[in-house]
């Protein structure tokens, strides 16, 4: 389970170090931080997929995602008794970072430098650092990788051994490196970040690939768009928990139970009976509501969990009264998975809070800037930048 998350530099964020637990809420007012929160640990999730640089792109460059605001901001300038001046943060470089018991991982990316002659792609992310240590807090004798710049060392026992010289700036460790007997710990947590999955606003609209029949193939965890929705929710029925699949439908839902319906060709597509009709209903059907509360339980209820599940906006679509009934379903999924929930829905927010294990992160923003309620030295995670 991940402990600690570490983001700096990374547009309203400045320096943020968040404590987690088994089931995480981070909320706030609307512009307080949160999608900037759920970006940068979607970006951290794209150094195992290899794909951090086009991220990056995506965004606009590495420049536009760098904090805009100056390099401190006082005391004096948070209470608004000197205005808000000084040099523009210089630092160009974005860190990402998280810990746990087992391994803990940073990363550091800034621009390239420049070159002679002069390329017209100056403006290129570059990978500055890359470190794996063993345990939750970084100290030099538990560094067990170190990468910087084209330069990758292990260590093995006292002594460091270079692993490469030439590795592209481009390219993270996890992708580039991948020799299991020089790597073991590298591997391990690269499979385990690649095992996370995000859920953001699944597509219910009538074009939605969800709703139409589907190649029927062993779904142990949804696809991140619900594509596989029909193959995932038998996948539960055969080798999952169906009687809580049972359950969550008819906690939503009462007196309804969901269908498979498999076609000759092997298609599957999903089909709801309710009390009272005579005919199921296909997912073609259902409104948004239902099929968005469908899809959040086939993702929740993985026979095969991913070890970190985020769910962004969860009760987007969703009447108000499904949302205890999500709530539950979210508790009870966290007994076997760690799951951050991003939302502002109060009647969502107030279920989940109830829970004793509940790690709530509030956010908000002070001149610009994304910082968490009520944290302070005292109740901040240790953390060391390598």
């Amino acid at each position: 389970m991940i402990n600690t998350i570490a983001v700096s530099n990374y547009r309203s964020i400045l320096s943020n170090v968040i404590p987690l637990s088994q089931l995480n809420v981070v909320t706030g007012a609307n512009g307080s931080g949160k999608s900037n929160l759920y970006r940068a640990l979607k970006l951290l999730s794209e150094t195992a997929q290899g794909g951090i640089i086009n991220a990056l792109a995506t965004e606009g460059g590495l420049p536009k995602t760098f904090w805009a605001g100056p390099k401190t901001l006082s005391k004096e300038m948070k209470a608004g008794n000197i205005p808000v001046q000084g040099s523009h943060h210089n630092n160009t470089k974005l860190k990402l970072g998280s810990a746990s018991e087992d391994f803990s991982y940073a990363i550091t990316l800034g621009i390239t430098k420049p070159v002679s002659p002069p390329s017209k792609f100056f403006l290129d992310p570059e990978i500055k650092r890359e470190c794996i240590w063993s345990g939750n807090v970084y100290r030099p004798a538990s560094l067990l990788l170190d990468r910087q710049g084209a330069l990758v060392k292990i260590r093995k026992g006292r002594e460091w051994h270079i692993l490469s010289k030439h590795l592209s700036t481009s390219e993270s460790i996890f992708s580039a490196l991948s020799d299991p007997s020089q790597t073991p710990e590298l591997l391990r947590l690269r499979e385990y970040i690649k095992a996370w999955r995000f859920y953001d606003h699944f597509r219910t609209d009538s074009e939605s690939q969800t709703r139409a029949p589907q190649l029927g193939t062993r779904t142990t965890v949804l696809h991140h768009n619900g594509h596989d929705l029909a193959a995932a929710l038998q996948t539960i029925k055969e080798i999952g928990d169906e009687d809580a699949l049972n359950n969550t439908i008819s906690d939503a839902f009462p007196g309804a139970t969901l269908h498979i319906d498999v076609q000759e060709d092997n298609r599957f597509s999903v089909q709801l009976k309710q009390h009272g009709l005579l005919r199921p209903l296909s997912c073609a059907e259902f409104s948004d509501g239902t099929l968005r509360y469908i899809l959040l339980t086939a993702a929740l209820l993985s026979p095969r969990p991913p070890p970190l599940m985020i769910l962004n906006e969860p009760e987007t679509s969703l009447h108000p009264d499904l949302l205890p009934a999500l709530a539950r379903l979210i508790i009870k999924a966290s007994e076997n998975k760690q799951i951050w929930v991003v939302s502002h829905a109060n009647r969502l927010l107030n279920a989940l809070q109830e829970h004793e294990t509940c790690n709530t992160i509030a956010l908000e923003k002070t001149l610009g800037e994304t910082e968490i309620l009520g944290q302070t030295l005292l109740n901040t995670p240790a953390w060391k930048w390598p």
